[in-house]
């Protein structure tokens, strides 16, 4: 018997062996923006725990765009070579990965997680931080809104790391345009009040996503897959809905996006979440079953049976997983055996199947 969440899923060219999916996750470990030891330690533990793909974590497009001075970018060679160190090992494995490309915004330039403030000093390596209006996130400094000259650069510079992940071996893109960071600040009423064409209307507010879409997809080979992560909803009265979240759907489809990874929040301090079990399957089911475009599932999913039944029922083609993976990164190897699922175990790893 072959499970709905064990069975492969073929994105254009990618085939991946199954539907439970490794989430971005921040680790604020790369230096300079280089990945080191830990992400080969902390991704490569995931590749060997069968895995239908992994997602690297948000990764700066420029050195401004990172979330932290300890955050990696793919914005320069030294960088692509220690990505692929990473994805050489994901690919003996025979794990697909794939990388988030992003650029933080207005919540950029902090510390590390454990240091005795929290943004970052110039000496430090910190900077302004860039938005669509110079309106700041609680707790951090005004940020600087950006001209429209400095938003077409940055839509270059989106290409140019892509055109990086490519040559670094990733085998597939994702495209942040969630949580609060910079792409989702555009489309959020929330945190864009420009008054130009990336400002007012669903469709200026959108733009610069779509710019920056059109822009990656052109520098990508045909056969390879290509997502964007949004904030599905801003659970904020006058933000961000679910259902500007399927009107874009089908736009973004048409511009070469392959599968939207749903998310939610993270533009405002105050919005009111209650998270439990499943809470935001409610967004990839909308998004895949009224926007027409393939969707994965992410938040406080954690059992193999609830992981099952999203797709079984069709409310997402995929299942994303963070902290649960943080917790056992051989999550998929557990949860084919609590399923009934015969799958493939490293060789290194069969006395304890």
């Amino acid at each position: 018997m072959t499970t709905h969440l064990f069975s492969p899923l073929k994105i254009r060219g990618v085939e991946f062996a199954n539907r439970v999916w490794v989430s971005p996750m921040c680790q604020y470990s790369a230096v300079d923006g280089v990945p080191g030891a830990w992400h080969q330690v902390h991704l490569g533990s995931f590749a060997t725990g069968g895995t239908g793909l992994i997602i690297a974590e948000a990764t700066g497009v420029v050195a401004e765009g990172r979330i932290s001075i300890g955050c990696p970018g793919l914005y320069n060679d030294a960088q692509v070579a220690a990505w692929k160190v990473i994805t050489d090992f994901a690919h003996q494995m025979g794990t697909k990965i794939g990388i988030q490309l992003a650029h933080a915004g207005r919540k950029g330039g902090t510390t590390v997680p454990g240091s005795d403030h929290f943004m970052a000093t110039k000496e430090e390596g910190g900077w302004i931080a860039d938005a669509p209006s110079a309106i700041a996130f609680e707790g951090y400094p005004e940020p600087h809104a950006l001209t429209v000259a400095e938003i077409k650069k940055l839509v270059e510079e989106f290409a140019n790391a892509a055109t990086r992940a490519i040559a670094a071996g990733f085998d597939v893109l994702e495209i942040h345009a969630a949580h609060g960071y910079l792409l989702h600040e555009f489309y959020s009423p929330l945190s864009n009040t420009r008054t130009d064409e990336y400002g007012g209307s669903f469709e200026n507010r959108t733009r610069f996503l779509k710019e920056v879409v059109t822009a990656v997809r052109n520098v990508m080979p045909e056969t390879m897959p290509l997502f964007v992560r949004i904030s599905a909803s801003d659970w904020t009265e006058g933000g961000w809905t679910i259902e500007e979240s399927v009107q874009l759907a089908p736009e973004l489809l048409a511009l070469g996006v392959d599968l939207i990874d749903a998310s939610s929040g993270g533009n405002v301090h105050n919005a009111k979440i209650t998270p439990g079990p499943g809470y935001q399957v409610q967004f990839a089911d909308a998004i895949k079953n009224q926007g027409g475009i393939s969707s994965s599932s992410v938040g406080m999913i954690t059992d193999p049976v609830q992981a099952e039944e999203i797709v079984a029922s069709g409310k997402a083609d995929a299942v994303m997983m963070g902290r649960e993976f943080l917790r056992n990164p051989r999550w998929p190897l557990h949860a084919a055996k609590v399923l009934g699922q015969e799958v493939h175990w490293p060789a290194q790893l069969i006395r304890a199947k």
